[in-house]
Formats: C-alpha cells, sequence, structure tokens
C-alpha cells in the first residue's frame, strides 16, 4: 500500500476520535451465552444502537422471517423500529437463496431501506445456520 495512502488512513482514524470522545457506551446483557462467547447483543454508543448478528437457520424464507422477528423485538425493547435502521449487514450461506426471497426482507421495511452489505459466507457461527443480519440503528432525539 502506498505511503501516502497509509498516512491519509491514518490521519482519517485521528481526526474521528474525538468524535467518540467521551461518548457514553453501554452494553446490554441478554444471557450467560455471551459472556461464554465473549459478546453483547446490543451496544448503545451515543444515539447509536448496534446489534450483533442474529443467526437462523431452516429454509431461507423461514430463517429470514425468524431473524427480523428477533430483531424487530430487540429493536422494539429500545424504543426503535426497523424505520430507525440506517445499516444492515447480511451473512448468508447462499446469496441466491437470500435474493430469491427478497419480498420477504421487503415486507419488514417497507418503502424506508437502510444501507445495505450482503456477503455469502462459508459458514456461520452454527453450521446449519443460512443468515445472519446485524443492524446499526440511530436514536433519534424526540
Amino acid at each position: 500500500m502506498p505511503m501516502k495512502l497509509l498516512r491519509l488512513l491514518a490521519l482519517g482514524a485521528v481526526l474521528t476520535l474525538p468524535a467518540f470522545a467521551g461518548t457514553e457506551i453501554k452494553r446490554f446483557k441478554q444471557g450467560d451465552w455471551e459472556d461464554d462467547i465473549g459478546y453483547r447483543q446490543v451496544v448503545r454508543a451515543g444515539n447509536c444502537l448496534y446489534l450483533s448478528g442474529w443467526a437462523e437457520s431452516g429454509a431461507m424464507p423461514d430463517a429470514i422471517r425468524k431473524t427480523y422477528d428477533n430483531l424487530v423485538q430487540q429493536l422494539k425493547a429500545h424504543g426503535l423500529t426497523l424505520k430507525d435502521v440506517v445499516k444492515e449487514n447480511i451473512y448468508t450461506t447462499d446469496i441466491e437463496a437470500l435474493k430469491a426471497n427478497l419480498p420477504v426482507r421487503r415486507a419488514y421495511y417497507g418503502k424506508d431501506f437502510p444501507a445495505a452489505t450482503w456477503v455469502q459466507v462459508v459458514r456461520l457461527y452454527e453450521p446449519d445456520q443460512v443468515i445472519e443480519v446485524e443492524l446499526i440503528a440511530v436514536i433519534s432525539e424526540k
């Protein structure tokens, strides 16, 4: 990587640090499994809520429904909906099956879609899981 690009990346990282200085971070523990694995399912940093990936197994349409039903409940517990989601990352073991079931996902978002990245992977945390979705939502001041 050219040295000029490295310097620009380093400068960008340094310039963004003040934006996080003094930001309150709250981690929400949902079960002992989180300690066993070493993560938190939900973390709030300032006005952003980060939801770790929720993964499901089974036929893709059912797995999509179960995944989004669970994410909707996570958001609801923090006073949010999918309309508050600004970023979505989907990991799947079968991108073609995911694409074939876009109407299932679309039913949850309606016409208000977040920025999204979809990636096919060899496998997820458990070998039978077919989809994992992580979200970032913004908590607006009301």
